[in-house]
């Protein structure tokens, strides 16, 4: 048996506001932030567990603290107790009575409860010596419900009907496997499209993104509608008519503005539009997606928790679903949201624009190919390419493709030496 001797704790910032990179019409000025933990164990192996939560700068210390509030629930504890029921785990510290009141489940305190759900799963995975996807991937129907809860969630979904979902995934699973490790799964890259990159270097890294095999790029936003029927002329351009555009608002509009805004972009085929409005309004996305249809709408990387997505679902207000992985508290509400649209056959296509969240979201959506949807056709990963040198498991992305990691854990692990150039304020 061993123990948790420690909790530690980094504000992590990367100054990625003086190239731009990350601009979109709400935040013209994001530095890429972790607030990034490790849990310390005394376990013989030296193994220890890697999470954080990504934000974009200012209250990134906030966010630190809230892992911090959480030390309670995790030091002395025996880790094999927290690792062979993570069901029980997950609900231990979601439903804590004082620390539920500041959401509940939503904001800082979810997102640091998802940091150390998340850490504790790249423990389980390296103790294991396999990838957090294949960890996933080969547990049993009857395991992966046991992770999920599903209060608040049964007028939608049923453990029974949950079961179901994947005991018809079992069948050619190794198959897919097979497939994954072979062919990789598909990609699309935001790269080119940040808001505060001139007209030369948008066109410049559209046809990059084109030479480098991805079939679809995302353009942001919402600032001002001539400059974004300009911009979407010059990628449009660049890439050709057979690479898919997709456009990202950042929650910029109200709904009559965000549907007119639309009608200019439509011409330029547009994949879909992401995140139009407020992320919690419900009816407001379904009133855009009825607006822009057949353009699909998307969205998701703020999405609180399971409950907002049951209940984009059920209102028809999303046509492509975006988990993330750092939003919500962690894998098993990620699985939770998986199941949530294998049931309503919503097709999820993650976000990853944010430093470390390409490395961990990927194991999610190699999961859900493997054994909750069965498919990967018309689903692919974000990719940004930033940051990923300060990661000790990069992730990689070639030919349009992300290809499965085999280093034990989930990706989060940061270097060391990125860890201590890149924090304001260290608490170990």
């Amino acid at each position: 048996m061993s123990t948790i001797t420690a909790l530690d704790t980094y504000d992590v910032r990367f100054p990625t506001s003086t190239m731009l990179d990350g601009s979109d019409a709400m935040n013209p000025d994001p530095d890429y932030s972790a607030a990034y933990l490790r849990i310390v164990t005394d376990s013989d192996d030296g193994l220890a567990g890697h999470g954080f939560v990504f934000t974009i700068g200012r209250g990134n210390d906030v966010e630190e603290a809230a892992i911090r509030a959480l030390e309670g629930h995790l030091l002395g504890r025996e880790v094999e107790e927290l690792l062979d029921d993570m069901g029980r785990t997950w609900r231990d510290l979601v439903y804590d009575s004082q620390l539920r009141w500041l959401g509940p489940e939503k904001g800082v305190m979810h997102m640091a409860i998802g940091a150390v759900v998340n850490a504790l799963w790249d423990l389980k995975a390296k103790r294991a010596g396999l990838p957090l996807w294949a960890l996933l991937a080969a547990m049993t129907p009857e395991e992966i419900v046991s992770l999920v809860d599903f209060r608040y969630l049964t007028d939608a979904l049923t453990p029974g009907e949950a079961l179901e979902i994947l005991r018809d995934a079992v069948p050619g699973r190794d198959a897919r496997r097979a497939e994954l490790l072979a062919t990789g799964y598909p990609a699309y890259t935001t790269s080119p499209g940040w808001l505060g990159y001139d007209d030369a270097k948008l066109d410049r890294l559209c046809r990059e993104a084109v030479a480098d095999g991805f079939a679809q790029i995302k353009l942001k936003v919402g600032a001002d509608r001539a400059d974004d029927v300009r911009r979407l002329g010059i990628a449009r351009a660049a890439i050709g008519p057979d690479i898919r555009l997709a456009i990202d608002a950042n929650q910029r509009w109200d709904v009559a503005e965000a549907i007119d805004w639309i009608a200019d972009l439509a011409p330029f085929d547009l994949a879909w539009v992401e995140e139009p409005t407020n992320p919690d309004d419900v009816l407001a996305h379904a009133a855009i997606a009825r607006g822009i249809a057949p353009i699909p709408v998307a969205t998701g990387e703020h999405g609180a928790n399971r409950v907002m997505f049951k209940q984009f679902l059920q209102a028809d207000a999303l046509g492509v679903l975006q988990i993330d992985a750092s939003r919500v508290a962690g894998v098993n509400e990620n699985i939770a949201i998986l199941l949530l649209a294998a049931k309503f056959g919503v097709r999820v296509c993650p976000h990853a624009g944010g430093v470390g969240l390409c490395e961990v979201v990927q194991h999610l959506s190699m999961f859900d190919f493997l054994a909750v949807s069965g498919t990967s056709d018309d689903r692919m990963i974000e990719f940004v390419d930033h940051l990923h040198e300060h990661f000790v498991s990069p992730v990689d992305v070639h030919d349009g493709r992300y290809w499965p990691p085999s280093a034990p854990g989930s990706g989060a692990e940061m270097h060391e030496a990125s860890i201590i150039e890149y924090t304001r304020g260290v608490r170990v």
